[in-house]
This record gives C-alpha cells, structure tokens and sequence, in this order.
C-alpha cells in the first residue's frame, strides 16, 4: 500500500493510494497514521479493504507527513562512500547515527523555512525506513520482519550548526521544516529490492544528487540490526539512512539554499517531494 495523509497542518486525515491512483480516505477505518496504529496488525486490515468504495480526496489537498508524531527520528550520517569523500571524512567503519527533533517533521511539498541567523543550509535526498514492530538486539537476518514501510526523507541540515559548533550534529539536522517526509509510506511488499532504488535531487532545475541505494556502505537491515543493540526501536519510529554525493558543502566553492530556490527530489517507487525555500517571519 501506498499510505499518506492529507488536509490543512493539524487537521490531516489518513488516507492511501487506489488501484488507479486515485487518494481515499481512511478515516472510517483508522484515526491517524501514527505509532499507535503503525502496526503489522492494521496494515493487514487495511490491506483488505476494497478502496475504490472509500470516499475520493482531491488530489490539490495538500499532503501532509506520512507518520504523525514519530516517537524517534534517526538519521544515519556519512553512509555512501562518495558522500563521505566529498564530506572530506573517512569512511565509516561501523554506523554513524544521530538525532533529528522530530518537531522538524513537515509535509513532502511544504516550504522549508530558513531559520535566523542560519548561512549554510543544504539538501539531503534520502530513502527512510519505518518500524512496524518493537524491535530490540535484532539480528541482520532478522530485521526485514520489523520493517513497515519506507519513504522519502529530504534531511535538511545547516552545515554550520552542524560542523561548527560545539557538540552534536542535532543541532543542525533539527530546526522546524528541516525533517519532510512522505508524499507516501509505502509498504515493504511493494519494493522489489530497497537496496537497489535510484535517487534524484534538484536545485532550480539543476540536477544536484543522483544515486541510488545499492551504493550504501551499510545496508537496511545492518542499520536496523546495529541500532536496536543501542535502543528500542517502536512502531512508527523513522529510521533514514543517508544521501549520496552532490549536497552543497561538497561543491567547490559550497553552493547552500537561499530564500526563493526550489528543490525537487525523487525516489524510485517512493514518490515526489518539491519545497520552495523561504526566509523565517
């Protein structure tokens, strides 16, 4: 399934993707898409609905995150080797991670705010996971079974809260907006092989990453293994694992977004995000 949520900020209603791509409303038969509900079970009764008899929702409603109030945001960091050279950093030998606040969650076509006193902001195109079931000391082999779905993840960062000041990344990866999600949480049934997905990014037009997911230096199921011997990892809980080569930083001079640039980035089979970059206030 293709699963989404739609409305005004604050007032989505859950909702998936037809046979034809039309969206319904799954309102009648679940509240929200969020950690309460993101489960195995509810997938499965979901799954049996006939959606062509749901109500239809226009297609210019705007759509909203596709997990409402994710209980951890993870992000994998310097997880593509080309990435990691241009980063000007080693390659990893065991996983880099870091928080993101998940009060950074936005929709897939909302703008992305400039915050004050922000110089460097940049672009992430990135392919999440998404957890259906608790899982904790998982083996690799084991970790597809506690895996719902993915989505699209644009990590927005600004390089020099991140790299600059003192401390963790998080201060750079957590501001408001800089956590889209979505259009879709697609179910794990419909992606043939996660490890081998292209990825795209644009700036004004201009392609800025391509990639695809065969190149991680660790794969899904290693990264979903490694973390749960740190912490639980819930339902609903995001889980996005890296961006390829081409952000900003890495361009020679550093090329970072500014008020009325327009970013498009793509997934195979996972969807479309477009912001338009806007100054706060």
């Amino acid at each position: 399934m293709k699963l989404l949520r739609c409305g005004n900020k604050g007032e989505e209603v859950p909702a998936a993707l037809d046979k034809e791509g039309r969206i319904r409303n799954l309102s009648s038969y679940i509240s929200d898409l969020n950690p309460e509900n993101l489960n195995f079970y509810n997938i499965k009764k979901l799954e049996k609905i006939d959606l062509s008899k749901l109500p239809e929702i226009s297609d210019s409603v705007r759509i909203g995150s596709c997990i409402s109030k994710p209980g951890k945001f993870i992000g994998i960091g310097l997880n593509y080797s080309d990435h990691a050279i241009e980063y000007g950093a080693k390659i990893p030998t065991e996983p880099i991670f870091f928080m993101k606040a998940t009060s950074c969650v936005s929709g897939p076509n909302d703008n992305i705010v400039i915050p004050k006193n922000s110089k460097k902001l940049d672009w992430e195109v990135e392919i999440a996971f998404v957890i259906g079931k608790e899982a904790k000391y998982i083996n690799e082999s084991e970790a597809p079974n506690y895996i719902l779905g993915y989505c699209l993840v644009n990590d927005v960062t600004e390089r020099e809260w991140q790299l600059e000041k003192l401390g963790q990344w998080v201060k750079g990866k957590s501001g408001d907006t800089f956590g889209p999600i979505g259009p879709y949480l697609v179910t794990k049934d419909e992606i043939t092989n996660v490890q081998n997905l292209s990825m795209n990014l644009e700036v004004n037009k201009k392609n800025m990453q391509k990639g695809n997911t065969s190149k991680m230096i660790f794969n899904i199921n290693y990264l979903l293994s490694y973390l749960s011997n740190f912490m639980s990892l819930q339902p609903g809980d995001i889980i996005t694992t890296g961006t390829p080569f081409g952000v900003g930083m890495g361009m020679k001079p550093p090329k970072y977004l500014k008020s009325g640039d327009e970013v498009k980035l793509t997934i195979e089979n996972l969807g479309e995000q477009f912001h338009k970059i806007k100054m706060e206030g």
